[in-house]
């Protein structure tokens, strides 16, 4: 199945997309402070690991205007 990228797409389009891994390689304190903030978000919030790696890549995203 091809999937367009499109901006215009409402979340739940976007949301029912299939999803596909993104692999970005850091720093090792990168990767501790990240496994460690995303671990309390999850237990403080009761949201999955999945919906804390979505908001990093969107807040990414809108950050840098893509």
């Amino acid at each position: 199945m091809v999937v367009k990228k499109n901006k215009d797409l409402c979340p739940e389009v976007v949301e029912a997309s299939p999803l596909v891994d993104l692999k970005i390689q850091v720093p090792q304190d990168l990767y501790i402070a990240y496994q460690r903030c995303s671990w309390i978000i999850v237990h403080e919030t009761g949201r999955t690991s999945l919906e804390v790696m979505q908001e990093m890549v969107r807040d990414f995203l809108v950050k840098h205007e893509c």
